[in-house]
């Protein structure tokens, strides 16, 4: 009898609630991550967004516990896929047309923010227009691309070294020609030379480099500037890619590079979005980086967008 009775209390004590199953089954169930390609724009090998996440989504199918589900021209098929989102990225031409802020689309990503689901802008993509849009991506990924504050010249960015954080593990320094995005419009407080909390909010500049003189003197692709707000900062270095993680759980990121598909053939470049990806959706990042399968001159002209002669 006390035998017995000292069995059910041991069972009792050990006993899994259905609550706590349905969590376990939750937490390794594939975490999903939504890519977004933006509609064609510009010319042939430049702003390829969607051969670019096709190259992505590839290299993203050997990651265990991720599923990726990619969507082209701008948004998803169903908004009923960000049920289960993990995380968001969009890869998109942005200002006033930015696909996050069509329609009633910031009420839609306040709610999924909430929720903690991860969110991530690409290049053009960064811009919003700064009174629609731009507060909350101060809140949702710590900053974005403002016009005339922010400038775009194409410029060869040197990374020589990088903070610890999951995006930038095993990536090498490197040196790639890019429309680099700087002086973005960060949330108040953040400090871009260094990694720095406010209000909770957790701020990690990933990729930085320091703009030449004549970088920063013009011209800039639009408008073409100088800006002397820009040029009295000479020296510094600028954030390029920047990581958040939020009070509520969710992460969010940043990153000014993009503009020419070609990129996508060097290795510390892909494996530094590739690491992003899998850390804004809850993936642990391997302490070596993301590795991935060279990109071929052939691949890379694959799945290109109808933009005329190439």
């Amino acid at each position: 009898m006390l035998r017995s009775t000292f069995l059910r209390l041991l069972l009792s004590s050990i006993a899994v609630s259905p609550t706590a199953l349905r969590a376990a089954a939750c937490s390794s169930a594939p975490r999903k991550l939504i890519l977004i390609a933006g509609k064609p724009s510009h010319p042939p090998m430049m702003h390829e967004f969607r051969a670019g996440t096709i190259l992505l989504e590839k290299r993203l199918q050997q990651v265990p516990n991720l599923k990726v589900e990619r969507h082209e021209m701008g948004w998803v098929r169903d908004e009923a896929t960000f049920d289960d989102a993990a995380a968001v990225v969009i890869f998109s031409d942005g200002g006033g047309g930015h696909p996050a802020i069509q329609e009633n689309r910031l009420q839609l990503f306040e709610k999924l923010i909430a929720r903690g689901v991860g969110f991530g802008c690409m290049h053009f993509g960064v811009e919003v227009p700064k009174e629609r849009g731009g507060a909350e991506f101060q809140r949702w990924i710590g900053g974005h691309y403002e016009h005339q504050w922010s400038c775009n010249p194409i410029w060869d960015a040197r990374f020589e070294s990088f903070p610890e954080h999951p995006i930038s593990r095993g990536v090498k320094p490197f040196e790639i020609r890019d429309e680099w995005y700087f002086n973005m419009r960060f949330a108040e407080g953040f400090d871009t030379a260094q990694p720095t909390t406010v209000n909770n909010v957790q701020f990690t500049p990933v990729l930085a480099a320091v703009p030449s003189n004549a970088t920063r003197n013009g011209p800039y692709v639009y408008p073409p500037g100088p800006y002397p707000h820009i040029q009295q900062n000479a020296g510094r270095r600028e954030t390029l890619l920047w990581a958040v993680e939020r009070p509520d759980g969710g992460k969010g990121f940043g990153f000014t590079g993009g503009h020419f598909h070609t990129n996508w053939q060097n290795e510390d470049f892909r494996r530094t979005i590739l690491n992003a990806l899998c850390w804004i959706t809850g993936i642990d990042v391997p302490t070596h980086g993301v590795d991935s399968a060279a990109v071929s001159d052939a691949e890379i002209r694959e799945n290109l967008d109808p933009k005329g002669k190439r």
